[in-house]
């Protein structure tokens, strides 16, 4: 006799793949494989799987030579919109998720000439003057979505080396049915940054860790794991871990390539510390996008130069730079790397180029640029520069550009102190200036952290 589970299951998977075919929904699988697999909402509002792993997508969708044929003419809406429609399915319908990317992306994201050969993509012309601001806004406006008719609030959990707070505090700042708590090391983080996720109020609250990022994404992921508080609160990421967050940064990279004006694909230079900008870059060249090549660009955490020459990833304890927001010691996303190559390191190693740039090369980069071209970089932007210029020595003939991924104002105490110049602080931020900080100070203990939520609820 057959048994009647055998039966159930190869009915569930007729009629799974029954609905793919027509395209009603993607599935998103846990990289530890031990949950089901789930639609895009219930991945976004989860956050994590019960096993602990980071949701990815079953399939990467390819887009059409079409899409790539009519790039020019498209709004920066409608490429987010065609980009992102396969992977949320039928989990918001069309006409409001094409509103979603219409606000998400309705900036300005420049490419600048720098060089003859290197390109500056500028992705601070945001409210927060921060790339994280796509992924923020593309979220929130998800999960108020979904929190539509639900008496239940959702706590979006979130720790940050400095842009990604501000941009969710930004992007969250009165959804309904949303409240935000921040974590971030305390002193580690720039003035402008811990005055934008610590002066708001209403349904942000921002706890100031005695500690590292780490410390803070480790107790993240501790409330995420742990039963009891998950019994009294829905919790989900803002982090890149999220896939809300973290799918909707490829936009920015069609946005460059909508700009680029040379035959040969670029060579693209990305500030990496917890990894999931350039995975998303990734997935738009998994997608189809013509891009010849990565770099890793990584400050004096080095974890991926060291996977690079071992072939095996070892997380270390993260090391204080004035590239902060890269100051990662065990990045969430690397898995996603792994499981974008299958695990195998020679195709990583021959798609992704590593560097690591000390503070002091950042420094003169940044004097160099800003003195021989009067282009400002901030020291995020510095490290990408200085990987692409020395990836360029060795090949010559090819051309590139850098992510600028926040303005140079959000690290002005450090610039200013190596141009010897001031910087002129954006009217967007000017008001924060006469706002008061409000925190509430923890120490790096998941204990102090639960009680903390639990007595808010």
């Amino acid at each position: 006799m057959v048994p009647i589970k055998k039966y159930v299951n190869l009915y569930q998977k007729f009629w799974l793949s029954l609905i793919k075919q027509n395209n009603q929904f993607m599935l998103f699988y846990s990289i530890n494989k031990q949950s089901p697999p789930v639609t895009f909402k219930e991945a976004a509002i989860t956050g994590q799987a019960p096993d602990k792993g980071l949701y990815f997508p079953e399939q990467i969708p390819v887009l059409s030579a079409d899409f790539f044929k009519r790039l020019n003419s498209k709004t920066k809406g409608e490429i987010a919109f065609e980009v992102i429609r396969p992977y949320i399915g039928n989990t918001i319908p069309e006409e409001d998720l094409y509103t979603i990317c219409e606000e998400t992306v309705n900036f300005d994201f420049p490419l600048k000439k720098i060089t003859e050969s290197i390109y500056s993509l500028e992705l601070f012309h945001g409210p927060t003057l921060a790339f994280k601001d796509v992924g923020a806004r593309f979220m929130s406006r998800c999960l108020s979505h979904f929190s539509e008719g639900n008496d239940k609030k959702i706590t979006v959990l979130v720790a940050t080396s400095g842009d990604t707070g501000s941009a969710v505090a930004n992007g969250f700042l009165d959804v309904k049915g949303v409240d935000v708590v921040i974590l971030y090391p305390s002193g580690k983080v720039s003035k402008i940054q811990e005055l934008q996720l610590t002066t708001l109020g209403k349904n942000i609250t921002a706890l100031e860790v005695q500690g590292t990022f780490d410390d803070c994404q480790s107790m993240v992921k501790q409330a995420f794991s742990d039963e009891s508080l998950n019994k009294h609160l829905s919790l989900t990421s803002a982090n890149s871990i999220n896939v809300a967050r973290w799918l909707p940064q490829q936009f920015y990279y069609f946005y460059a390539l909508q700009q680029w004006q040379h035959e040969s694909p670029p060579v693209i230079s990305v500030p990496s510390g917890n990894f999931g900008n350039i995975c998303a870059g990734l997935l738009a060249y998994f997608s189809g996008a013509p891009i010849k090549h990565f770099i890793a660009a990584c400050n004096s955490n080095d974890v991926f130069s060291n996977y690079i020459i071992n072939k095996t990833f070892i997380p270390k304890t993260a090391v204080a730079t004035i590239s902060n927001a890269m100051d990662v010691g065990n990045p969430s996303n690397f898995v996603r790397l792994l499981e974008l190559f299958a695990h195998n390191h020679k195709h990583v190693k021959e798609m992704i180029s590593n560097c690591c740039v000390s503070d002091t090369a950042s420094a003169e980069t940044i004097l160099e640029v800003y003195k021989k071209y009067s282009y400002l970089l901030e020291p995020h932007g510095a490290v990408a520069y200085k990987g692409l210029q020395d990836y360029l020595g060795q090949h010559p003939n090819q051309k590139g550009l850098i992510l600028e991924t926040a303005h140079p104002v959000k690290f002005d105490d450090v610039v200013q102190n190596i141009i010897i110049d001031t910087i002129a602080i954006p009217a967007s931020v000017q008001h924060l200036f006469k706002l008061k900080k409000e925190s509430t100070i923890i120490k790096p203990e998941f204990k102090e952290l639960k009680d903390f939520l639990l007595s808010r609820n």
